[in-house]
């Protein structure tokens, strides 16, 4: 495989560039063209693309807001950022894709600083997934073009390449600074690898460790208060496992045994993932020690509990029409698409939806999901032409690939859009979702009625639609009215009752359905959990 389509194949195979609708975007280098395609010299990165094609990834629009989303432009036109990190200041840092640039961004003065580096390739393009910050000041990143790891430093404001074994067609994607090691999921090579941070030199030494998966992808990790270190094996479209890795245990007996490689069986617990997960890719270790992984192929997000060993499923919002677009009307089941996904200091799971072009937030005290939707969209990315060569307005993806945590604040990149944005978590909600009950119990066969209530928090008319999404097919649940839609004030409420029934083939176990409402801007929900005897 060529090393400059190997990251956007790898992107292809993620979902990254897969509309809802199943169709794949054409980009460059994949096909061959009949005619060289037209190209005007900007001297700016968009040089890396036709100008048919800018559109398309440098950016489709000037940066937006809502009142819980602000969106800024990076200066330079066509840089795709992907990875982002915030340090100890607040900063904010993230890797360019379409230049090999690290940025920053200062929050408080609102500028952006771009720094050279000198060592990337003429116009080399690399998928940039996975940064760190470090606490001597550096910032590491991973390149999958070019099999490097890349660390630059913020004090002298230098780069170096590590060289990253590839023996295979590897994919080095995310990336963790812990303590005295850096830990690196090789995503086509299939391992976890190891690297000492206080290398310097393109000759690195590493340590992988090869998943017990023959052929499969090794996805994202996360590390619980154990230090045992969590990442996901999976076939696509075929399932896959969780694997927890006893890195303490097998690091202190090659220390004993003087030997590079040991057993890894001796050293791993394997659990077979569920049917409905079919790509993990984001994975988190909560504060009470529960997994939380995000499948990319699906509206979902998944917890597992060591203790039970018990895996339970957690459904989006279906996405906004906006998103999708649906012009040609082929797109019958659209989904949100989970990618990333993290933990904030209250214990809230933060994830990306990159195909509902939100940033969102699940509190697993009170079972309550709130989407944040991002303003800016990319009519390329999504069902949005009416067939007139007319764009909508309000229609497409920003494709949101990362994000990072600073206290209440959610930044993240737009690596369509040329942007950067951040949530502010901080803000009132406008609306508050009151249930019955949060708890239910049926039998194969039966059903419950429920009464929903949404109040205004906020003074005005609020008006949006209710949001029901159940995790299973077995599981249906129905409004008592035909309008799904809804107007109040901060003087009244919306009551309404809905119909939860389980049919003959239920099966027994504890299951989750979102109800709530969508407005313009923002969703907000609660899981009402529902126990099938």
């Amino acid at each position: 495989m060529k090393k400059q389509t190997k990251g956007i194949l790898a992107f292809a195979f993620l979902g990254g560039i897969m509309v809802t609708s199943g169709v794949v975007i054409a980009i460059p280098g994949l096909t061959p063209d009949e005619e060289m395609p037209e190209m005007t010299i900007t001297g700016t990165p968009a040089d890396n693309f036709p100008d048919a094609d800018r559109p398309r990834f440098c950016g489709s629009g000037n940066a937006q807001s809502t009142n819980y989303v602000t969106e800024y432009s990076i200066p330079t036109e066509c840089t795709n950022p992907l990875a982002i990190v915030t340090d100890y200041d607040g900063n904010v840092w993230f890797a360019q894709t379409n230049t090999g640039k690290v940025a920053k961004f200062d929050p408080n003065s609102e500028t952006f600083t771009e720094f050279d580096n000198a060592k990337w390739p003429k116009n080399g393009r690399s998928m940039m997934w996975g940064i760190d910050y470090a606490p001597d000041g550096s910032v590491w990143f991973t390149d999958e073009t070019f099999d490097s790891v890349w660390k630059f430093s913020t004090i002298d404001e230098k780069y170096d390449r590590l060289g990253y074994p590839s023996e295979v067609d590897s994919l080095p994607q995310r990336l963790l600074v812990d303590g005295s090691k850096i830990i690196i999921n090789d995503f086509t090579g299939n391992k976890l690898t190891f690297l000492d941070p206080n290398q310097s030199s393109e000759d690195v030494n590493y340590l992988s460790i090869p998943s017990p998966i023959d052929d499969s992808v090794t996805a994202d990790f996360a590390i619980d208060a154990e230090n045992n270190v969590w990442f996901t094996n999976w076939l696509f479209q075929q399932g896959g496992i969780l694997v927890k890795f006893n890195q303490n245990g097998y690091f202190d007996s090659v220390a004993r045994s003087n030997e590079q490689l040991l057993p890894l069986l001796d050293f791993i617990e394997i659990y077979e993932l569920p049917v409905q997960l079919l790509t993990p890719n984001g994975a988190v270790v909560s504060d009470e020690g529960k997994i939380w992984l995000a499948d990319t192929t699906s509206s979902s997000i998944f917890s597992f509990d060591p203790l039970s060993e018990e895996f339970i499923q957690y459904t989006t919002a279906v996405p906004m029409v906006s998103t999708y677009g649906n012009q040609t009307g082929v797109i019958k089941s659209p989904i949100s698409r989970p990618y990333w996904i993290d933990s904030d200091e209250q214990g809230r799971i933060i994830f990306n939806e990159q195909n509902a072009n939100n940033i969102s937030v699940f509190d697993p005290k009170s079972n309550s999901l709130v989407e944040y939707h991002v303003p800016s969209k990319n009519p390329y990315w999504g069902d949005c032409d009416p067939g007139t060569g007319l764009m909508m307005a309000d229609c497409g993806l920003a494709q949101i690939f990362d994000f990072s945590i600073d206290g209440e604040k959610i930044w993240f990149t737009e690596w369509v859009e040329n942007n950067i944005g951040v949530v502010d978590t901080s803000i009132p909600l406008p609306v508050e979702i009151q249930l019955e009950s949060q708890k239910i119990t049926l039998s194969p066969g039966d059903s419950m009625e429920l009464d929903v209530t949404v109040s205004s928090k906020q003074n005005g008319i609020v008006g949006g639609s209710f949001i029901i999404s159940p995790s299973h097919d077995f599981l249906n649940v129905q409004l008592s009215e035909s309008s799904e839609s809804f107007q109040i004030t901060s003087d009244n409420s919306k009551t309404v009752q809905t119909k939860f029934s389980a049919s003959g083939d239920a099966f027994p176990g504890e299951y989750k359905v979102l109800i709530g409402t969508q407005l313009s801007d923002i969703a907000v929900s609660k899981y009402v959990t529902v126990t099938i005897e």
